[in-house]
């Protein structure tokens, strides 16, 4: 259960899509000066480098963040204005690699803690061993750099741990569940504990990041997400990004030998209680995105709410 490891693909197209839906999200919700109680179900690192090994052997960050990087630079250069969810991304991303070069990529509880007010919390949950010892490192950085300690590391499973949090004395809290989905069991459980957690707090906001894959669970996954949306009475956005397949020798003859291909074309997010604002800039961000990352045939998104 412990073989996978994000630093291979952080940053990837999942990522780029999640990471600006998790941003807007986080703004919008700032906007009032309550507590916000933040939580990462499974967090990884934290923090990873693109020049390292593993992301120099996946090469998904150099189809991901890395072309997005460089489309948002030839745009600024020719003053042409970024869809609003992608500057502020991409203002994150600079201030993590002030100099111009995209070394750094700030993973989920990277995103979370910069932008803690006093009034927020942030717990971070990580089992995998490595990466546990990881981002403790990182957040004891972050805390020796400026003291805020509203930020809690656990070392246990998040899917388990979360029950706990809720609901916090604010009653608001934004969560993100992402586990890896290396085990099919991971499907069912990010339902049982969405289905729990609006239970505790109906009024949380829940952002749940999911692959779009070929797998029975993964099809029925956002249709079982939105059946419990619509059994709690709450508004709801799914948001899908495929970049397509790249035209690769070696898949199409694994394609043809009837093996499926391994590297992930599309994601999704699905947000339970999404801030109204967030329809209007996936649906403005997500056609600059695609154009900067497409990659091959059936390069697509998807923006769907409640409303619809």
């Amino acid at each position: 259960m412990f073989s996978y490891r994000h630093a291979f693909h952080a940053g990837n197209h999942a990522d780029v899509l999640k990471h600006i839906a998790l941003l807007a999200t986080l703004r919008h919700l700032q906007h009032k000066d309550g507590g916000l109680l933040l939580v990462d179900t499974h967090a990884g690192a934290g923090l990873y480098r693109l020049d390292h090994e593993q992301a120099r052997t996946s090469g998904e960050a150099a189809r991901g963040v890395g072309t997005l990087w460089q489309a948002a630079a030839r745009a600024q250069a020719a003053r042409a204005a970024l869809p609003a969810a992608v500057q502020d991304y991409i203002d994150r991303l600079l201030e993590l690699n002030p100099g111009g070069v995209l070394r750094h990529y700030p993973g989920s509880p990277a995103l979370l803690q910069a932008l803690l007010r006093p009034q927020d919390r942030l717990t971070l949950f990580e089992l995998h061993p490595t990466d546990a010892r990881l981002l403790d490192r990182t957040v004891r950085g972050w805390l020796a750099r400026t003291p805020r300690p509203a930020i809690d590391l656990r070392r246990v499973d998040g899917f388990d741990g979360l029950r706990a949090l809720l609901p916090p004395p604010s009653r608001r809290a934004l969560v993100l569940i992402d586990p890896s989905y290396e085990l099919k069991a991971d499907y069912s459980r990010v339902a049982a504990v969405l289905a729990d957690a609006l239970r505790r707090l109906a009024v949380g906001c829940y952002v749940v990041w999911y692959p779009v894959i070929g797998r029975s669970q993964a099809h029925s996954l956002p249709k079982r997400l939105r059946a419990l949306a619509q059994r709690a009475q709450r508004p709801w956005l799914q948001a899908e990004l495929n970049v397509g397949a790249r035209p690769d020798p070696a898949a199409k003859a694994a394609a043809a030998r009837g093996r499926p291909a391994t590297e992930l074309r599309a994601s999704g997010v699905f947000v339970v209680n999404p801030p109204h604002t967030l329809v209007t800039q996936l649906r403005e961000a997500l056609p600059w995105v695609l154009a900067a990352l497409r990659q091959g045939v059936g390069a697509q998104w998807s923006v769907q709410t409640a409303a619809d």
